[in-house]
């Protein structure tokens, strides 16, 4: 039993260490990749999100061309997931990505026939804004990793 234990024990250590090593390097880059990878649908108009935000766009900011609009959302997106893997700059992409997320929540509350189905039953596109809650948890586990801004010395 002992023997199983000290196993179970070893391989408990190196998972953490492992864990450890990598929970942050892994988590930047999940977001860049999701983040570049579905601007960049955006910005060549091929991504199936792009109802949803010409929708939310006509409700929230009817004179905007939702054309230029997808291209320049798109390109936020990529800007967001490039920031997110450039050392120091982790501050900046979790404050854009906040921004981001709320516009990315609206269509729950403003366009509810394209992201509800019934009560607590999301359609494809109501689970694919809910889903930003691991978004969420991951930018706050990168950000408890950051070191507290220092005062700058005159």
């Amino acid at each position: 039993m002992n023997e199983i234990h000290g196993k179970l024990k070893t391989w408990d250590e190196k998972m953490i260490h492992f864990a450890k090593k990598w929970a942050m390097p892994f988590s930047r880059f999940a977001i860049f990749l999701i983040y570049f990878w579905f601007g960049i649908l955006k910005v060549f108009a091929l991504s199936p999100a792009s109802p949803l935000v010409v929708a939310l766009l006509k409700a929230t900011m009817p004179g905007i061309s939702p054309e230029s609009f997808l291209v320049a959302f798109g390109l936020l997106e990529m800007v967001i997931g490039i920031l997110f893997i450039i050392p120091h700059l982790e501050r900046l992409a979790i404050f854009v990505l906040a921004l981001h997320l709320i516009t990315t929540i609206m269509p729950l509350f403003l366009l509810p026939q394209f992201t509800w189905d019934g009560f607590l039953v999301p359609t494809l596109e109501g689970q694919y804004i809910i889903k930003n809650i691991l978004i969420i948890a991951i930018a706050i586990g990168i950000l408890s990793h950051l070191h507290t801004l220092k005062h700058p010395e005159n």
